[in-house]
């Protein structure tokens, strides 16, 4: 029939505990022409443990061939096919593949529908005791350490509360990072193991958290963290205004552009920041005359 398009589907799958697989997942399994998975592997072993059977064709959709399968996936669905669209764990397209397909699919206006799931984000909020009224996700931080401390530095001042995936061997860089650029005792919490065998929530300030990760780690790992207090320029001392502009230097800023962005955050003259960097460098190369003399 000319004009009539199929349906992607977007299907949560567990995080950790099968049995948290949303009842509609079989049924879903079940009836699509063509099931779209992020590793084939991992979907075998989803439907044994569900005891349901594929009856459609599988492919594989994930980092790497995401953009050269969509047009394919695309084809089929302008075929009338329903496709659905899993990865290793929780939701399609949050930090996994599946943006790139519903992007295509609201441009050829393409039906796109999800069977809602279990999600790592949501979770780590509601266990990590920390405020959920309002919450932004900030998935992967950079491996690179002048570009991961350049991202932090972007929600330095953000009052809502912060979630971060990370991978166990980055854990104890990442938080040690959180701790100078959110401050030492911002409070967080490290995720591990949703709702596997060993779940554990481990809860404190960033220097706390970032010493216990560094002891090492396993695990699907996800970071909450406490967003910005409310400041105002009185609560901010001239050590406090040279750190912030030393570590947006660190993370590849000009001293000038740094000083600049540091005045527009706390809503204080830039001749206020310029001076308490100059006092601080003057303090700094006296210091070190007086030791060469002491010398």
């Amino acid at each position: 029939m000319v004009g009539v398009t199929g349906t992607l589907v977007l299907a949560g799958t567990p995080i950790g505990d099968t049995a948290d697989a949303p009842p509609r997942l079989a049924a879903e399994l079940e009836r699509a022409d063509v099931v779209a998975a992020e590793d084939t592997r991992r979907l075998r072993r989803l439907t044994q443990a569900l005891g349901v059977h594929t009856q459609g064709r599988v492919v594989s959709y994930f980092e790497g061939n995401e953009s050269a399968r969509t047009p394919e996936l695309v084809e089929a669905l302008e075929g009338g096919a329903r496709v659905l669209l899993v990865t290793d764990a929780g939701m399609p397209s949050v930090s996994d593949p599946g943006y790139r397909l519903v992007a295509a699919c609201v441009e050829k206006d393409i039906k796109v529908t999800a069977v809602p799931g279990p999600s790592a984000v949501l979770t780590a909020l509601a266990l990590s005791g920390l405020p959920v009224d309002r919450f932004c996700f900030e998935g992967f931080l950079p491996r690179k350490a002048g570009e991961r401390l350049g991202r932090l530095r972007e929600v330095e001042g953000e009052r809502r509360t912060l979630v971060y995936f990370e991978a166990p061997h980055r854990l104890d860089d990442t938080l040690a990072a959180m701790a100078e650029v959110f401050g030492a005792e911002r409070r967080a919490a490290v995720c591990r193991e949703l709702t596997k065998t060993y779940e554990e929530v481990k809860r404190g300030p960033l220097k706390d958290l970032a010493a216990w990760a560094a002891e090492g780690v396993r695990g699907e790992i996800t970071v909450v963290v406490e967003g910005a207090p409310e400041t105002g320029p009185a609560d901010l001392d001239a050590a406090e205004l040279v750190r912030r502009v030393q570590v947006r230097e660190e993370a590849g800023e000009r001293r000038k552009e740094a000083i600049a962005a540091v005045a527009v955050e706390t809503g204080l003259p830039k001749r206020e920041v310029f001076d308490a960097v100059v006092a601080a460098k003057n303090a700094a190369r006296q210091g070190s005359a007086d030791g060469k003399g002491l010398s």
